[in-house]
């Protein structure tokens, strides 16, 4: 077991981000959680974001529309002055993309329908400049792997370890992406030497279990940051989302695929997950100090055969258990066994089953998610009450325990 820290997440009390606007005072991440795209409101005379669910505007002057359409289709840039067309950019979901770039320490951030129209964007940024190969590091989400391995969108992939990145590059690598801490293992990269590997080639990496509130891609090296912000950027389990936070070169690409393709992140999912942001420090402390203190009890449980825990801490827990996990899955009463993470209410599920279903058996061992591995999202209950659901859980496979660590300890 790898044990993280308070440390870890209470050092970024002491992150200051660019100046914004008329502000001489730089902010601190926790106040940046509560007023980045928010910064216009006193001067509209409202306190609270407006939801604009328009899906077209008026507007008397073609010519100017056309004129600006045909700015967006060269370059990709945001448009200045009203809006056009949902397709093309909405104000509620453009607060969502100033804040969260803010909270990243990126220059923008493109916002989709989900992590995965995300990911599918920057995939196919990439190809169109003729750029199909993606050399990966695994573990990743499930779906992230099955849609390089499987080719949807012509890309091609090479498997690696992190060592092995620099000698996998070829001419026509557009791509590296790696994940850390790694969904469902918990495994940590160090983000700075594989940005380094990767030359000149654009580094992506998945910073959904981290958020911003425990590290920022950005500033070890990577060009494109990925979160899917149904998890901790929502935060409460009813809104699904994407977002890739970048340098705006890459993210006036990424936006001129969004039109394209139409992966648009909804109005009202925009209103949500920004003011999702404004509690994400705080929800992500308080989880991930009741996280590790399950840690701890789980990596001295005699029922449990391995703990896997990132040292920069956080809310995420995976652990091995000696008996039958499917046992535990139907064992909780409090925990919710559903997948997904990062919600105010804590989550379990068996990643082989559900979220890792997708990757071929042999390929997910070898990533180390075994068969007997349990991905525990906490939330914001008392730690008690969920030990005590845990207890409950796995009191199950109290008889027979030393004939399953031996089946443990022989594989």
């Amino acid at each position: 077991m790898s044990s993280g820290t308070h440390d870890a997440y209470d050092a970024q009390d002491a992150f200051r981000g660019d100046h914004v606007g008329d502000h001489s005072a730089l902010r601190a991440l926790a106040t940046e959680a509560v007023h980045a795209g928010r910064e216009d409101l006193p001067a509209l005379g409202l306190h609270a974001p407006p939801l604009d669910l328009s899906t077209t505007y008026p507007s008397h002057d073609s010519r100017g529309e056309a004129a600006r359409i045909d700015a967006f289709a060269a370059d990709g840039a945001e448009l200045m002055g009203p809006p056009v067309y949902g397709r093309l950019g909405n104000p509620t979901v453009a607060r969502f993309e100033t804040a969260l770039a803010r909270l990243e320490g990126t220059e923008s951030a493109v916002a989709f329908a989900s992590g995965m129209a995300a990911l599918s964007a920057v995939l196919l940024m990439r190809n169109a400049l003729g750029l199909r190969h993606v050399v990966a590091v695994r573990p990743l989400y499930g779906c992230s792997d099955h849609l390089l391995t499987a080719g949807l969108l012509g890309s091609e992939v090479t498997w690696t370890d992190p060592a092995g990145i620099s000698e996998a590059l070829r001419p026509d690598t557009g791509l590296v992406m790696v994940e850390s801490p790694a969904n469902p293992t918990l495994a940590e990269i160090d983000l700075r030497a594989v940005a380094h590997a990767c030359g000149s080639v654009p580094l992506l990496a998945d910073n959904t279990f981290a958020t911003p509130v425990l590290q920022r891609p950005a500033e070890q090296g990577a060009r494109l940051v990925l979160h899917s912000a149904t998890k901790y950027l929502g935060g409460h389990g009813d809104v699904m989302g994407g977002v890739v936070a970048c340098d705006e070169e890459l993210a006036r690409r990424l936006r001129q695929v969004r039109f394209a393709t139409g992966g648009v992140l909804h109005p009202l999912a925009g209103y949500l997950l920004l003011r999702g942001l404004s509690t994400l420090p705080v929800r992500v402390r308080a989880a991930s100090s009741t996280a590790a203190e399950l840690a701890r009890r789980l990596a001295a449980d005699p029922r449990v055969a391995r703990v896997h825990y990132p040292r920069i801490g956080g809310a995420m827990v995976a652990f091995e258990v000696y008996g039958d996990p499917h046992a535990v899955i139907a064992g909780v009463r409090l925990i919710t066994p559903a997948v997904s993470l990062g919600s105010v209410d804590s989550l379990i599920q068996h990643p082989a089953s559900i979220s890792h279903r997708i990757v071929d058996a042999t390929d997910r061992r070898g990533a180390g998610v075994s068969d007997r591995l349990l991905r525990l999202s906490v939330g914001l209950e008392d730690v008690e009450d969920l030990w005590a659901d845990l207890e409950g859980a796995l009191g199950a496979e109290r008889s027979g325990g030393d004939r399953r660590r031996e089946e443990v300890a022989g594989r």
